[in-house]
C-alpha cells in the first residue's frame, strides 16, 4: 500500500461542525467551557469508534494516565478503532484550532498522551496482533502494549525487543528508542521496525518502509510522534525463549561501591545474550519483600540472558557472588515474566517524574556520585539505574537511524517515584538535583525518561546532533503546520 487519501470527507464525517465547538484552551481560537451537545452528539453518529466527552460517565476514567501527578482534562476523546477514525479526529481537530494528543498505552511519564482543552486520539482499543511466524514479522496495531505484543509473540517462541514494563505502549517507546533486556542482542525496539502506516497531518494514510517512503520510516526509529500518528507498527522477530535465564539479586547498600566495581568488570566482558540494570535504592515497606529489611539500602543487579537458559546460570552466576546478598530471586523464568517483573513496582496512579543522562564512564568517581545522590532520595520508592549499553545497539552507526545516541557506555535512569502529592515539590527537586550532578560525567537524554521536557535538559538539536536538520525537514514535509506538537517537538520550517 502507497501512499493516499482515506475517504473521510469533512461534509460525511463532521457535518460542517467545526463552527459549533467552544473550549477553554489558550490555544484555541474558541473560549466557552463545553463543546456544544448537539455536536457531541453528531459526531458520535458518524464515528466508528466512540466518542467521550466531559458529561460521560466514563470520562474521568478513560481520561486518567499512569502518571498520578497528571490531572488533563480534554474536551473530547476519539476512542480510535481505525485509520479512518483517526483521520477523522485530525480534520476536526484542524477546523477547530485545537491541541492534539495521541495516545498509545498512556505511559509517558510527561502526560503527554492527554491534552487540557484539545483533544485525545486515543488508539487503546487498536491493539491487535499479528505473527507471520515464518517470515519473523509482527503487526501491532498502535494502542498495543507489551504485554500485548509478547502474549502473541511468544506462542511462537519468538520476540523483538522491548522495554522493562509489559504494561507500556509499543508506540510511545519505539518512537524515542526502547531499551529493554534484548538491546545487546537484538538492538533498540525502533532498530527492529521494519515498517509503519501512519495517519498524516493531511488525514493521509502513508505506508513506510525500507524500500517505500523510507525517509518516514528513517524519522520514526527515534524522531518521536512528530509526523504523524502510527496505527500499525511492524517489527522484526527474534527466537527467544519461551525460557530465559534471569539474575535478580538485591545486595545491602553500604556494598554499593565494591558491588558497582565487580558489575562494571562483568559488563564490560559480558555478551551480547546478557543484558541487564544495576538498581540504586531502598527496599519498599510492601508485603513482597521480607519485613525485616523494609527501608534499607540495596543495590539490585537485573539481568537476562537471551539464550539457552543453562548456559545462562553459568554467564549470569558472578552476579550472584559480588558480596553477601540480602536477596537472590535468581531463576530460570519465562520470558515473558522477566518482562512483567518491574510490574508491581509501577502501578497507575503512583507519581513519577524522571530524568535521565548518558554517562562518559562509571569511573569511581561517578560511582561515588551515585550513591551519594540515592542517599538523598526523599522517597524509599525512587532509585537511581545504571544501564549498561553495548552490542547490537551501539553498532549502529548514529546516522542510520534518527535515534543517534549510540555510543555511550552506560545510561543513568533517575526515577524519582512516590505517592504522597504534598511531597511533589521535594521528589521533584530531587531529581533534578541528582541530574544536575551527574552533568559533569555526561550528556543527553533518553527520551524515554525525559521529565517533563523542561528545555534546559532537552534541548533536541544538541540530542540527535547531525540528524536534527534531516528531521526538521521530515517534520516540515509531514506537518508543516505543526499539528502533533503535543512531543519531544521538531519544529518544521518556518514556525
Amino acid at each position: 500500500m502507497g501512499e493516499g487519501d482515506i475517504l473521510i470527507g469533512l461534509e460525511k464525517k463532521n457535518n460542517g461542525l467545526g463552527a459549533n465547538i467552544n473550549l477553554k484552551n489558550p490555544k484555541c481560537r474558541h473560549s466557552m467551557n463545553e463543546i456544544n451537545q448537539a455536536t457531541v452528539k453528531q459526531l458520535k453518529e458518524n464515528q466508528i469508534g466512540s466518542i467521550i466527552s466531559p458529561n460521560d460517565k466514563e470520562f474521568n476514567d478513560i481520561r486518567s494516565l499512569w502518571n498520578g501527578m497528571i490531572d488533563k482534562k480534554p474536551a473530547l476523546i476519539f476512542r480510535c478503532q481505525n485509520e479512518e477514525d483517526v483521520a477523522a479526529a485530525i480534520h476536526f481537530s484542524k477546523e477547530n484550532d485545537l491541541e492534539v494528543a495521541i495516545r498509545g498505552g498512556g505511559h509517558n511519564v510527561a502526560g503527554l498522551a492527554c491534552s487540557d482543552g484539545g483533544i485525545v486520539i486515543d488508539l487503546t482499543e487498536m491493539n491487535s496482533v499479528r505473527v507471520n511466524a515464518k517470515e519473523h514479522r509482527v503487526y501491532a496495531g498502535g494502542g498495543a502494549t507489551i504485554c500485548d505484543l509478547d502474549r502473541e509473540t511468544q506462542k511462537f517462541g519468538l520476540a523483538t525487543p522491548m522495554g522493562v514494563v509489559s504494561a507500556t505502549g509499543i508506540a510511545g517507546l519505539t518512537l524515542s528508542g526502547g531499551i529493554g533486556w534484548l538491546r545487546n542482542k537484538y538492538g533498540l525496539s525502533s532498530d527492529n521496525l521494519i515498517a509503519a502506516e501512519v495517519v498524516t497531518a493531511d488525514g493521509k494514510l502513508v505506508h513506510t518502509s525500507e524500500t517505500e517512503n523510507s525517509e518516514l520510516l528513517w524519522g520514526l526509529r527515534g524522531g518521536g510522534g512528530n509526523f504523524g500518528v502510527v496505527t500499525t507498527f511492524v517489527y522484526r522477530l527474534h527466537e527467544v525463549g519461551p525460557e530465559v535465564m534471569s539474575a535478580l539479586v538485591f545486595y545491602p547498600g553500604d556494598s554499593r561501591k565494591e558491588v558497582l566495581h565487580d558489575y562494571r568488570e562483568f559488563t564490560d566482558q559480558a555478551p551480547d545474550e546478557v543484558s541487564s540494570i544495576a538498581i540504586n535504592g531502598f527496599i519498599p515497606d510492601e508485603p513482597a519483600y521480607p519485613e525485616e529489611i523494609h527501608g534499607e539500602p540495596f543495590i539490585a543487579l537485573v539481568a537476562m540472558y537471551s539464550g539457552d537458559p543453562e548456559k545462562g546460570k553459568e554467564i549470569l552466576q558472578p552476579l550472584r557472588e559480588f558480596s553477601k546478598p540480602m536477596l537472590d530471586l535468581s531463576d530460570v523464568m519465562s520470558y515473558t515474566d522477566v518482562q512483567q517483573l518491574f510490574d508491581e513496582d509501577y502501578p497507575d496512579g503512583r507519581r513519577y517524574y524522571w530524568k535521565s543522562i548518558y554517562l562518559n564512564s562509571l569511573d569511581d568517581e561517578v560511582i561515588d556520585k551515585i550513591n551519594e545522590q540515592t542517599e538523598k532520595a526523599p522517597s524509599n520508592l525512587s532509585t537511581v539505574d545504571v544501564w549498561p549499553l553495548g552490542g547490537a545497539m551501539r553498532r549502529v552507526e548514529s546516522e542510520e537511524t534518527a535515534f543517534g545516541a549510540r555510543h555511550a557506555p552506560y545510561l543513568l535512569g533517575i526515577e524519582a517515584n512516590w505517592t504522597d502529592p504534598g511531597k511533589d515539590e521535594d521528589n521533584i527537586r530531587w531529581a533534578r538535583s541528582c541530574l544536575n550532578v551527574m552533568k559533569s560525567f555526561g550528556g543527553g537524554t533518553y527520551l524515554n525518561f525525559p521529565g517533563f521536557f523542561e528545555e534546559e535538559d532537552t534541548k533536541l538539536p544538541d540530542i540527535y546532533g547531525k540528524n536534527y536538520q534531516r528531521l526538521v525537514d521530515l517534520k516540515t514535509q509531514y506537518d508543516p503546520e505543526n499539528l502533533f506538537r503535543l512531543n519531544q517537538n521538531i519544529e518544521p520550517k518556518g514556525k
